[in-house]
């Protein structure tokens, strides 16, 4: 299979490019490298995709410029690109969620025009929902995003929906919920959470650290993701990807810190613009449509983010000892 894979230098994409060049698969990966986190951790996240001479990189900008090349030899398109996060979503930096969120995905379906024998995975959030009224919450429920971040999801999403109905563009729509594990963005909680208990300094949590998330491991988004662009009769749809279980902050921290072997000095902020209470998937549709049984529970999953952590502090820490003066 021919996969292209955008946003193939981020968390996710790097681990979903890795995942298909495994089992044969030729992936054409995209990345612009945007200003979300340093293009260093992005340039590692390749290392071993660049390994493969089935990888193809081509480092572009998909909201510039016409996307109909890109997409011509290539069966599945899994559109993981995007301006992330919640809390840098407001404000001044809305033009680049309107453009990486927005407009890159109305390029790339106007490019599938031509090409209605493709499938599009298009990787949405659990943000879409805000604050839920039902939880676990089942993919009925009527989206109210509760920040900007959101709202462009969503756009996505309905876009999605407008180019199937007017012109046969084929998608599926996953909807992630709170993904974590080895390489995850700088700016996510378990990232802040890890890095200050190996520093010995201060983690901090706003709101009182109740809070609840459905944290769901990357390995398992990927099985997820996987399937959604392969598994026959579903084209339309919208799937909940969670983890599982329900889990507050606090609890999230009380691993960390045994992990570290340390207590863990925790100071607490006032809640954030566009934080929601808690989040639970249904994934109910997921597992009957999509095989989906997510696999790695919290406590292993998060120690292999620690160690993770761990571990390229270490090399970095190495590589600065060994530069020349």
């Amino acid at each position: 299979m021919n996969c292209l894979v955008t946003g193939c230098a981020g968390f996710i994409g790097s681990h979903l490019t890795e995942s298909l060049l495994a089992d044969g698969h030729r992936v054409v990966g995209v990345d612009c490298f945007n200003e979300n986190y340093g293009r260093r951790q992005k340039l590692a996240n390749l290392e071993v995709a660049n390994q493969w001479d089935e990888f193809e990189f081509v480092p572009i900008d998909l909201s510039r410029g016409d996307l109909a090349d890109l997409v011509s030899e290539c069966e599945t398109i899994f559109h993981l690109a995007a301006e992330p996060g919640v809390r840098p979503s407001w404000g001044s930096r809305f033009e680049a969620y309107v453009r990486n969120n927005i407009l890159a995905t109305q390029l790339l379906l106007d490019a599938l025009c031509l090409h209605q024998d493709r499938r599009l995975v298009y990787a949405s959030s659990s943000s879409v929902y805000g604050d839920a009224e039902t939880f676990p919450t089942p993919e009925e429920t009527t989206p109210s995003p509760m920040s900007p971040y959101g709202a462009t999801k969503l756009s996505g999403e309905h876009l999605c929906k407008l180019y199937e109905g007017n012109y046969g563009v084929e998608s599926v729509i996953l909807r992630y919920f709170t993904v974590y594990g080895p390489r995850q963005r700088p700016d996510m909680a378990f990232n802040l959470f890890c890095r200050a208990a190996l520093d010995e300094e201060p983690i901090e949590v706003f709101g009182n650290g109740k809070q609840t998330r459905d944290f769901t491991y990357v390995g398992d988004i990927v099985a997820a993701t996987r399937a959604a662009g392969t598994v026959e009769g579903i084209a339309g749809e919208v799937f909940n990807v969670g983890g599982g279980s329900q889990t507050a902050l606090e609890e999230t921290l009380a691993l960390i810190e045994e992990f570290a072997g340390r207590p863990l000095e925790v100071n607490h902020g006032p809640p954030r613009s566009g934080d929601v209470k808690d989040t639970s998937a249904d994934t109910t549709r997921a597992r009957e449509k999509l095989g989906y049984r997510p696999q790695v529970g919290l406590r292993e999953g998060l120690l292999a983010e620690f160690e993770w952590m761990r571990d390229a502090r270490a090399a970095s820490a190495g590589a600065r000892t060994h530069e020349p003066a």
